[in-house]
């Protein structure tokens, strides 16, 4: 495998979204065109436009992926940018001068404070991809893939269903496609690195923090949402937490603010490239 550089732009005015990450003369992050997302206001309904969208503090619920990604962020230089909120205060340094790109987080709040935070990505992929995680992780499948079972083996009541990684529930979560008309949210739980694969190309995600949860949240839309005018999305996200929602989240399931005032994590995203047969070294 070939390490193949990535570089990352973002849109610090329009609540620091990362609208390209390429390399290797390819474009992993997917975008939808003519949603006009440049016009979002704070309270305004969420609106998929690709790209990653930074969720806090929760993914699910109130409001809707959270309360940042609809506001301006302040550009502090050298790749830096700060958002301040009544709660809270995010700052987040994006670097990829050699090639991998890492993003380091600083959330200063009130010791207790409890968040979700997600770096909701919208991946480009083909219909062949597939999502590479440790066999055997729990994975937090949520309602809508009721549909997909047998009726009698959703537990009542239940806001989700737990089983392992990679055929949950006996439902391929693993393959990314094609497209068959679903759409279903899961949490991979505890799960700080995965990796997906497609064709000869990876981009692998791993996620670093102390003493706070660490999982990867999956969305994968095949054509299946919104009902009435259906389209294609896959997400791929590092997670601070164990739930879409912080309403849901039980003592275990969320991001808390320690004595400190201060919780930092680090994610990193890397690509490679398989050789091709006969390609020399």
């Amino acid at each position: 495998m070939t390490p193949v550089p990535l570089y990352v732009c973002t849109d610090d005015l329009h609540g620091g979204r990362w609208t390209t990450l390429t390399g290797g003369g390819r474009q992993w992050l997917w975008r939808r065109p003519g949603t006009r997302r440049d016009e979002v206001r704070p309270g305004d309904p969420f609106v998929d436009a690709g790209g990653l969208e930074e969720c806090l503090p929760t993914v699910r619920g109130a409001p809707d992926h959270g309360d940042i990604w609809s506001r301006p962020w302040r550009n502090t230089g050298a790749g830096s940018a700060t958002i301040e909120r009544p709660e809270f205060t995010l700052t987040r340094r994006l670097t990829d001068s050699s090639g991998v790109v890492v993003a380091d987080y600083r959330l200063q709040a009130d010791p207790g404070y409890r968040f979700v935070w997600a770096a909701h990505a919208l991946l480009d992929l083909s219909p062949a991809a597939r999502l590479d995680a440790p066999a055997g992780t729990p994975v937090r499948l949520y309602p809508e893939a009721a549909t997909l079972l047998r009726p009698e083996r959703w537990p009542a009541g239940s806001a989700w269903l737990c089983a392992p990684w990679p055929t949950p529930a006996g439902l391929p979560l693993e393959r990314l496609g094609p497209d068959d008309g679903t759409a279903l949210g899961a949490v991979l739980l505890d799960c700080p690195r995965v990796r997906v694969i497609d064709g000869a190309d990876r981009l692998t995600l791993h996620l670093e923090c102390d003493s706070q949860p660490r999982s990867t949240a999956l969305w994968r839309n095949l054509r299946g949402w919104p009902t009435d005018a259906p389209y294609r999305s896959i997400g791929v996200e590092a997670m601070l937490g164990r739930v879409f929602d912080l309403a849901e989240a039980g003592p275990d399931d969320a991001a808390q603010v320690p004595s400190a005032g201060e919780v930092t994590w680090r994610l990193t995203l890397a690509a490679h490239r398989r050789r091709s047969a006969g390609h020399p070294g």
